[in-house]
């Protein structure tokens, strides 16, 4: 069984329990293209592309998606092109089942080596949108005037898509940061500079709906790869590239997924509503982003990451079994967060909290590392703490937090690149290291910790003018003259 157009109607597949596509593969590729999508990685191939599978499968739409990838242009030549850009999707269920999937819905992949089709299918009217998952880090202004930057591309396609036809298109973005429509949209008009004609075209042809993205999509793991090797799958390998991005013919994710789309498509869209995505307005959208972001979901794996690192977990479900980091989270979501998030509507906060702490993050056939999860924390903490510490500040109530100040003070912990048994250990991909001059130690805390404490770029707020800042501070002191486990088992005692 191998990944090869000639190859996905051999019996086999469906004999192993694969979901086949259930609609005319070739038709769907020789279609003209209406969506684009840059960012090829995992999460495209487990979530998105696998929902246009739906959609196609239910004959809702004749067309898939063009994928290109920017940054790593390996994952295309490696990853998608040998395997004539099928990939085997793998579903891994809390109970320890699994579902397979053959995903055909991607009709052709590039790279900006192939800036020729790139423009030819920017100019055709019939393009209705273009998303990314490229993370937060895709959106900053300071990349996006570099030469080949992703953003500077994309600029200057829209700017083509312009003078070649004038048609409107929706800019999405499904990456998983906040007001991520508006930080695509302010990034987009930027480089648009002076040109009022193209600022002009922007303001009055394009939207950039804001979204909320959730599913849990680590690497490519081995024992995935036994398994379908099991079946008889050949195409097993786990690509490393030299971005150092794990990618394979397959991918593997958890069963659960959520992702709400602001519904505002000036040139129509898939109907992937069919496939269980959301469609809301921007209010609805912004706060089931808010819920997941800044409380159900991204402030407990921020938590789990950076005291997995430290007290040497390798994975977050093996972390969710040990009872202190499992209180830690209890605290953070439910006794911290839930009293300030504002429900969405359409999904409920306590249901949602409940599935994260008791499915999904103990799902010992998701296994994520706390260590991919640390990558950029420095970026993550104000939304993912920061506006539970501003809304617990409104309320004038400061004093009642206790496992968020423990997991700032575990991040220090953490960039000490010490654990827990005195060893040291990697720390991960981070724009802000290193942060200290020197190494961190508990004699030097005292001097180094308090002035990031009050950096905003890193909190979303001062955390002195706070009120937190001594506590996390000292916190931080005893996790570094001691161990973190010591401190979380002394503060979080019933």
């Amino acid at each position: 069984m191998q990944l090869k157009l000639t190859q996905i109607h051999d019996p086999q597949w469906a004999q192993k329990g694969y979901d086949l596509p259930k609609f005319d593969v070739q038709r769907v590729r020789a279609a003209a293209p209406r969506w684009v999508h840059f960012g090829a990685g995992n999460i495209f191939r487990s979530f998105i592309a696998s929902a246009q599978q739906t959609v196609l499968n239910q004959g809702l739409c004749g067309h898939g998606i063009v994928v290109c990838e920017g940054f790593d242009p390996e994952i295309v030549e490696r990853a998608y092109r040998p395997f004539d850009n099928l990939s085997v999707a793998v579903s891994l269920k809390a109970d320890g089942g699994i579902d397979k999937r053959l995903v055909a819905s991607v009709v052709e992949s590039l790279t900006f080596a192939d800036m020729a089709r790139l423009k030819a299918v920017f100019a055709q009217p019939e393009l209705q949108m273009v998303s990314f998952t490229i993370t937060e880090k895709g959106y900053d202004p300071k990349f996006a005037r570099a030469p080949g930057s992703l953003m500077g591309t994309l600029a200057d396609l829209l700017r083509h898509r312009m003078r070649a036809c004038g048609a409107p298109i929706a800019l999405v973005s499904m990456d998983n940061c906040s007001r991520n429509g508006e930080k695509l949209q302010n990034v987009v008009e930027m480089l648009a500079g002076g040109d009022a004609e193209f600022s002009s075209y922007l303001r009055e042809k394009v939207t950039f709906p804001w979204t909320m993205i959730d599913k849990i999509t680590p690497r490519p793991d081995p024992r995935v790869a036994e398994m379908l090797r099991q079946d008889g799958f050949e195409d097993t390998d786990i690509i490393v590239t030299a971005h150092r991005t794990y990618t394979a013919a397959f991918v593997n994710a958890e069963e659960k997924e959520y992702l709400v789309i602001e519904d505002n498509f000036p040139n129509g869209r898939p109907p992937l509503e069919a496939a269980g995505i959301y469609f809301a307005g921007r209010e609805t959208v912004s706060n089931v982003e808010r819920m997941k972001v800044t409380t159900c979901l991204n402030p407990l794996h921020t938590a789990l990451a950076v005291f997995g690192c430290v007290m040497g977990y390798e994975t977050i479900c093996a972390e969710m079994g040990d009872p202190l980091l499992k209180k830690l989270v209890e605290r953070i979501g439910y006794v911290e967060g839930l009293p300030v998030v504002v429900s969405p509507g359409i999904i409920d906060p306590k249901t949602f909290i409940d599935e994260v702490v008791n499915e999904r993050l103990p799902n010992v056939f998701l296994p994520d590392t706390p260590q991919r999860i640390a990558t950029d924390t420095s970026q993550k903490l104000a939304i993912r703490f920061g506006e539970t510490i501003k809304a617990h500040v409104a309320r004038g109530d400061v004093d009642a937090l206790v496992g968020i100040p423990l997991a700032l003070a575990g991040w220090f912990k953490y960039l000490s690149g010490v654990g827990d048994d005195g060893a040291p250990f990697a720390l991960s991909p981070d724009p802000r290291l290193p942060l200290f001059e020197e190494p961190l130690t508990a004699e030097n805390a005292g001097r180094l910790i308090p002035p990031v404490l009050r950096d905003t770029s890193i909190f979303g707020l001062n955390l002195e003018e706070a009120g937190l800042a001594e506590r996390v501070l000292g916190y931080a002191q005893d996790m570094l003259a001691g161990t973190a486990r010591a401190v979380l088992e002394r503060e979080l005692k019933d």
